[in-house]
C-alpha cells in the first residue's frame, strides 16, 4: 500500500467517525471535536502499544490472537513487558484493547464499560499525557465521550464507534514510517479550528508561513536545544520547528489560553512523536500569568520562539493588573491604551511580541507574524519597539507576505526574525506580489507555489539582493530611514529613458492638453451645481 493509499485509509476512518456523529445528532456540534480527537487517540495509542509489545515480544508478531495471549500472562511478567516500552508509547491493559471492547458491546451498560476505559488509560498515563492549567491542575488525556448523547442512544453511539476502529490498524504507519501526520492532523480538525468569530478565535497558520519560518530559523545542525510558542493555538508552527531541527534534539514549551488548542497541540505531539514535550504544554493567559519560569522566578529564556499571536484582542480586564514595577522589563515599551470605542481592538500582538524579545536566550532566535502596518508605524509601541530591536542589534530580517495568506483574514501580514548573534546584515524581502489567489468557500486566500516558497527561503537565508524583491542593510540603514523594516522604502528609484521621435512627442503633449481641457470644463460644471445646490439650502 502506498503512502497516498494508506493516508486515504486513515481519512476514511474519521470521516466515519464523524458520521456516527452526525448519525446521533452531533454533527457540527460543539461537542463533537472532543468526541472525534479523543476516540482518534485511543485508537492511535492502542495501535502503537501493539506494534510496540511485538517488537519487545516477536512471538506475538504473527498471532492473530496475541491480545489473548497477552491476557494470559501472569502479572509481574506483563509488568516486565510495560516497563520496556519506549517514552511515549501509553501502557495499556488487556482489557483496555479495542478487540476487548468489539467483543463486549452487547452486555449492558457498554456505554459506561467504553468511558470507563477511557478514562482508566487516561489516568495510568497521567504523568505522560496530561497537560497542565496555569494553576498547576492537570488535565487528563480522556474523559467520557458518551455523556454527550441522550442516555437512551449511549451504547448504541459507543458500539458504533468500537465497529468503526476494529477495522483499521495504525500499525502500518509505525513500520514504514510514513510521513503525513501533518496532513492528517489538518484533516482531523479542519472542522473544528475554524474561525468563527469567537472572543479567543484560534487560527491554523498556513503551511507556507509556517514552513517558511523554520526554514529560515533553522539553518545549522543543532541538538539540545529549546523551543517555545506563547499563543500556540493547534501547534503548526512548533511542529513545523520540530522537524526542522530533529524531534529528538529538541523539546518544545507552550502556552495558550485555549482549552480546544491545548488539547489539539497535546493530540499533534502525540501524532509527531514528541510526547516527552507535553509536560511542557500550559492551558493559561501568557500575558497574565506566564507560566515557564527559571528558579529565580525570572521569565524562561527560550532558543527558538515562534508565534502567530493574536493580533486584537480586549484585554482591558487585567490590562491595569500588567502595568507593575515586576512587567516594566518584559513590556519595556509600554501596554497599549484601550480604546474608547472598540475594546475589542486592543493591540494584545505588540504585547507578545514584546513578551518574546524578553524572552530570548542568549542565542535565542525568533520568527512572528505581526500586521505588516508595524514594520512601518511612525508613532507609538511599535516604534519603541522596532527601536530596541535595532538598539540591542537582534534583527535578522523581514519578509512582507501577500495578502489574504490567511483565509480567515484579509489583514496583509510579515514575519519578523530575530536572531540574537546577528550583528551585521539584516534582508527585508517584500513577497507581496507573490502567489495565487484562490476561493475557499466565501473567502479568497493567496497560495504560494513550493517555487516561490522555496525562493524566499533560499533569498533570506543568503541574504540576496534582488532588485524589487529583496534588499541587504545594515542597522545604521535601519535607523536613518526611522527604523522602518519595509523593503520597498530602501529599494533604488529607477528612471526609465525611452526614445521617441519628435511627432510621438507632439502627439503625447497635444493628448495631455486635450485631457487637461476636459477636466477644466468637468471642474467648471461642478462648481456651478455646488453655488447652486448652496443656494438651495434653508435653515428649518
Amino acid at each position: 500500500m502506498t503512502t497516498k493509499e494508506f493516508e486515504n485509509k486513515v481519512k476514511e476512518l474519521i470521516d466515519d467517525l464523524k458520521g456516527v456523529c452526525a448519525n446521533y445528532g452531533l454533527g457540527n456540534d460543539g461537542n463533537e471535536f472532543k468526541i472525534i480527537t479523543q476516540v482518534f487517540l485511543y485508537k492511535f495509542l492502542n495501535d502503537k502499544f501493539a506494534h510496540e509489545i511485538k517488537q519487545i515480544e516477536p512471538t506475538l508478531a504473527n498471532n492473530d490472537t496475541w491480545q489473548d495471549t497477552l491476557s494470559n500472562y501472569k502479572k509481574d511478567d506483563y509488568e516486565m513487558l510495560l516497563m520496556q516500552l519506549s517514552e511515549g508509547t501509553a501502557t495499556i491493559q488487556p482489557n483496555h484493547f479495542i478487540t476487548s471492547l468489539f467483543h463486549k458491546q452487547d452486555e449492558p451498560d457498554f456505554a459506561k464499560l467504553f468511558d470507563d476505559t477511557l478514562l482508566d488509560i487516561a489516568k495510568l498515563n497521567t504523568d505522560i499525557f496530561s497537560v497542565k492549567e496555569d494553576g498547576g491542575t492537570k488535565v487528563i488525556l480522556f474523559d467520557r465521550v458518551s455523556e454527550y448523547v441522550s442516555i437512551s442512544k449511549r451504547d448504541a453511539f459507543c458500539k458504533a464507534i468500537i465497529n468503526k476502529l476494529i477495522n483499521f490498524s495504525f500499525e502500518r504507519i509505525f513500520n514504514e514510517k510514513y510521513d503525513f501526520y501533518a496532513t492528517i492532523f489538518e484533516y482531523l480538525i479542519s472542522d473544528y479550528n475554524k474561525d468563527s468569530g469567537g472572543k479567543y478565535a484560534e487560527y491554523f497558520t498556513p503551511h507556507a508561513v509556517a514552513k517558511i519560518m523554520a526554514a529560515c530559523l533553522v539553518t545549522d545542525d543543532v541538538s539540545n536545544v529549546t523551543c517555545y510558542d506563547p499563543s500556540a493555538g493547534s501547534g503548526t508552527l512548533l511542529m513545523n520547528l520540530a522537524h526542522a531541527i530533529g524531534e529528538d534534539k529538541c523539546t518544545i514549551y507552550s502556552q495558550d489560553i485555549s482549552q480546544k488548542s491545548s488539547s489539539l497541540l497535546r493530540l499533534n505531539l502525540i501524532l509527531n512523536n514528541l510526547v516527552h514535550s507535553i509536560q511542557n504544554i500550559i492551558q493559561g493567559n501568557t500575558i497574565q500569568h506566564p507560566y515557564h519560569k527559571q528558579e529565580n522566578g525570572q521569565l524562561e529564556k527560550f532558543d527558538y520562539i515562534v508565534s502567530n499571536p493574536p493580533f486584537k484582542l480586549d484585554f482591558s480586564d487585567y490590562s491595569a493588573d500588567l502595568d507593575t514595577k515586576a512587567n516594566n522589563e518584559r513590556f519595556f515599551a509600554g501596554i497599549p491604551n484601550i480604546p474608547k470605542k472598540d475594546k475589542d481592538g486592543m493591540a494584545i500582538y505588540l504585547l507578545f511580541l514584546q513578551h518574546i524579545m524578553h524572552s530570548l536566550s542568549k542565542r535565542g532566535k525568533a520568527a512572528i507574524v505581526v500586521p505588516t502596518g508595524f514594520i512601518t508605524a511612525q508613532t507609538g509601541l511599535e516604534k519603541k519597539i522596532r527601536e530596541k530591536m535595532v538598539e540591542n542589534k537582534i534583527l535578522r530580517g523581514v519578509v512582507s507576505m501577500p495578502s489574504n495568506i490567511f483565509a480567515t483574514t484579509n489583514a496583509n501580514v510579515s514575519i519578523i526574525f530575530l536572531d540574537t548573534e546577528n550583528k551585521k546584515d539584516i534582508v527585508l524581502i517584500d513577497a507581496s506580489n507573490m502567489g495565487e489567489i484562490i476561493k475557499e468557500g466565501n473567502n479568497q486566500r493567496t497560495v504560494l507555489t513550493e517555487i516561490e516558497e522555496q525562493q524566499i527561503i533560499d533569498v533570506f537565508n543568503t541574504k540576496e539582493a534582488k532588485d524589487d524583491f529583496s534588499v541587504v542593510v545594515s542597522y545604521d540603514d535601519i535607523e536613518a530611514k526611522n527604523y522602518s523594516l519595509s523593503a520597498g522604502q530602501y529599494f533604488d528609484v529607477k528612471i526609465v529613458y525611452v526614445d521617441i521621435t519628435t511627432d510621438e512627442f507632439n502627439a503625447k503633449v497635444e493628448n495631455f492638453n486635450s485631457n487637461l481641457q476636459t477636466l477644466f470644463e468637468q471642474s467648471q460644471s461642478l462648481e456651478y451645481d455646488i453655488k447652486s445646490n448652496l443656494k438651495t439650502l434653508k435653515y428649518e
